[in-house]
């Protein structure tokens, strides 16, 4: 049924927010507070009899085939002998007919044109009714699924996440078809307006987890989200901690593993990094490719990232202090050729050490600012010329060069970026330390981050779990990788405990199969 315009203004009371039915003042009001850019596109229509309608949209983050297709649907309708008459009231029959081109909700105040269109919805106003159509038709240019260019595999998957929230969204689904897979979304920035999903795995995830990640996310009030990384510092636990205390990845299988595990995710419209929550400190040292390749090599390569991870926070600090303070714990061959190569050399060692680390701190800051063709070539250039020409000239010693050089290598063998910038901060303090007061320097530094790291928690769940309280049932994925028959449960620090992730498996009655299979081809 028709209704009557509209005459108050748009302005004042919370009637006069309704939605008029006049069209024109409701055009009006969308050029008014969208501007009348090029983007801004207004298409006039007549459907039947004199009836007027409006098509508003936004140039770029539309998908401008479903409009010309919406548009298309609708004056076809009028060309078919005006059907929209004939079923009785023409609004919603326009909804009816439209099915077909997306999805579709009802508006009813002026603000929703301004919220719909941003979103990328096409607005249908209808002349004579105080309500409106907006009709999905999102899209626009969007950079495509391409390979993560931060987290590299040699085996698995080669797709990683863009910065569509729909397409990141429909890689998860397709690699976890399950009914129990929940996506929540949510609004976030007053002037973004940017969407964020909050997935997890229902009967997995704890609901105290899942309902600590809404609050959390419900209480930031601010104008902006552009990144996953604002939404990092916003949730996660008020402390000042160099460790990344929410794990991020742009792998879709990555994020799947995490969900199938009990984590909870956090994606956001416009970058291709996803959060994972709760998180502890050892799965920052796990990759991706440990499941897609042997048990045995994977634990390898584990040990192998805890060794550097140690070696890269540790190695500078060590040399300083067993040269400056404690060089009887060197053999004595060794102590001759380091003495040799600093004879001359006018800095100590922790001056000389300081020098270097941010002399390859600024070439690493440049390498990655420069344009990608240049800047690895800036970077090792610079590191090998700079190196040799200091060693030349007598200001830094050989056996500094090889030290920070191999530190700088070891950081980059941690699978989580922000796991290595973690350890290079470290690392600075730990030098200080060392060059003041030795070995016994670093060893109360390392105290303070036990005790610091033993003190933190993501969303409730202690950081040095499993180590730190003790789960014994948890060991079998953190310094090593067992094989797959033996972890038939799922780890018990994020979801539900006790749950299982597969049947029962004996692999001594695989064994002894396999032994009576090959008796049997020889008695034949």
């Amino acid at each position: 049924m028709k209704k009557q315009s509209n005459e108050a203004g748009f302005q004042g009371s919370e009637q006069a927010k309704r939605l008029s039915s006049d069209i024109e003042d409701n055009i009006r009001y969308a050029q008014e507070t969208l501007g009348t850019g090029p983007d801004i596109l207004i298409r006039r229509l007549h459907l039947f009899q004199e009836s007027k309608a409006a098509v508003l949209s936004i140039a770029g983050i539309t998908d401008k085939a479903s409009v010309n297709l919406l548009v298309d649907s609708m004056l076809s309708e009028y060309r078919e002998e005006s059907s929209l008459e004939k079923e009785g009231d023409p609004f919603q029959a326009l909804v009816y007919r439209m099915l077909a081109v997306g999805g579709i909700r009802s508006l009813e105040t002026l603000e929703d044109i301004d919220s719909a269109m941003l979103e990328g919805f096409t607005v249908v106003l209808l002349d004579g009714y105080d309500r409106a159509i907006a009709v999905n038709t999102g899209g626009g240019e969007r950079r495509g699924v391409e390979e993560p260019s931060t987290q590299t595999v040699v085996r698995g998957p080669k797709e990683g996440f863009a910065e569509s929230i729909l397409t990141n969204i429909s890689l998860l689904r397709t690699k976890i078809k399950s009914p129990n897979l929940r996506i929540d979304y949510k609004i976030i920035g007053r002037q973004t307006r940017t969407a964020v999903a909050v997935a997890y795995m229902k009967g997995i995830s704890e609901d105290k987890v899942v309902d600590e990640v809404h609050r959390r996310l419900d209480a930031i009030e601010t104008d902006s989200i552009l990144d996953s990384g604002y939404i990092e510092e916003f949730i996660h636990e008020k402390n000042y901690s160099p460790f990344p205390l929410l794990q991020n990845t742009e792998r879709p299988d990555a994020i799947a593993a995490g969900l199938l595990e009990g984590q909870v995710a956090i994606i956001v419209d416009g970058t291709p990094f996803a959060l994972l929550a709760p998180v502890t400190f050892f799965k920052f040292f796990q990759s991706s490719e440990d499941y897609y390749q042997s048990y045995d090599i994977a634990t390898f390569l584990r040990v192998i990232r805890f060794v550097s991870f140690f070696a890269s926070m540790l190695l500078p600090s060590l040399y300083i202090a067993i040269t400056t303070f404690h060089q009887e714990m060197l053999p004595t061959p060794l102590l001759i050729s380091i003495a040799a190569q600093r004879e001359g050399v006018p800095f100590p060692a922790i001056i000389e050490a300081l020098i270097m680390e941010l002399t390859f701190e600024i070439l690493r800051e440049a390498g990655v600012r420069m344009p990608r063709i240049i800047g690895s070539a800036i970077s090792i250039v610079g590191a090998l010329v700079l190196g040799q020409a200091a060693v030349q000239a007598g200001l830094i010693s050989a056996a500094m060069v090889i030290v920070v050089s191999f530190t700088a290598i070891a950081s980059f063998v941690i699978p989580a970026v922000n796991m290595g910038t973690s350890a290079r901060l470290i690392r600075f303090a730990m030098m200080i330390l060392a060059g003041s007061f030795g070995v016994f320097g670093i060893m109360a530094g390392l105290m303070v981050l036990l005790t610091h790291l033993s003190g933190l928690r993501s969303f409730g769940v202690p950081y040095l779990t499993p180590i730190s309280p003790l789960v014994k049932n948890n060991l079998k994925d953190v310094f090593v990788r067992a094989p797959w028959w033996a972890m038939n449960k799922r780890p018990a620090l994020f979801g539900k405990p006790g749950t299982s992730r597969q049947g029962k498996l004996e692999k001594k009655a695989i064994s002894s199969q396999s032994g009576n299979s090959g008796e049997e081809e020889e008695g034949q």
